[in-house]
């Protein structure tokens, strides 16, 4: 059985990414199928986008510390960038959900930026960074759809 190559994901590797959609897509159906648990739909989608938020920042610590290519400077700010998801999504908790929300979304794609910054510093494969792009959209469009949906509830 031939290895995938460097460019190819793994199947196993898509599958958890798309399954980790789950928890951003199932509830932001929710609230529109079952608007009398609003408040623990919201409470479930915004609990797991900071978690992943955290996540997909944290990917940077790991950057800063393996990838040889990196400047020293870069490195430092993959450092920093590291935390600044996770902080930014502790406080999005805190505050109005449709503020904290947006908030989220803002930086799903933020993050999604500073992994495409990064994918043309050092190189990335691109199956990786196809499959970030469909993940943080997916993840800040339900959040801004689940944003929207609160000012109808």
């Amino acid at each position: 059985m031939a290895q995938p190559s460097f460019e190819e994901p793994t199947f196993f590797a898509r599958s958890l990414g798309y399954l980790g959609l789950l928890p951003f897509v199932i509830p932001t159906l929710l609230l529109v199928y079952d608007a009398p648990h609003t408040a623990l739909w919201l409470h479930f989608l915004m609990t797991y986008a900071a978690v992943i938020l955290s996540f997909v920042g944290a990917l940077h610590w790991a950057f800063a510390m393996t990838l040889a290519d990196l400047t020293l400077n870069q490195k430092r700010w993959g450092f920093a960038w590291s935390i600044i998801p996770a902080l930014v999504a502790w406080v999005a908790l805190f505050i109005a959900s449709f503020d904290g929300m947006l908030v989220m979304a803002a930086f799903f794609a933020g993050n999604f930026m500073q992994d495409a910054y990064l994918a043309k510093t050092v190189g990335m494969p691109n199956w990786y960074m196809r499959l970030r792009f469909h993940l943080s959209i997916v993840a800040a469009s339900c959040l801004i759809i689940a944003a929207a949906l609160t000012l109808y509830h």
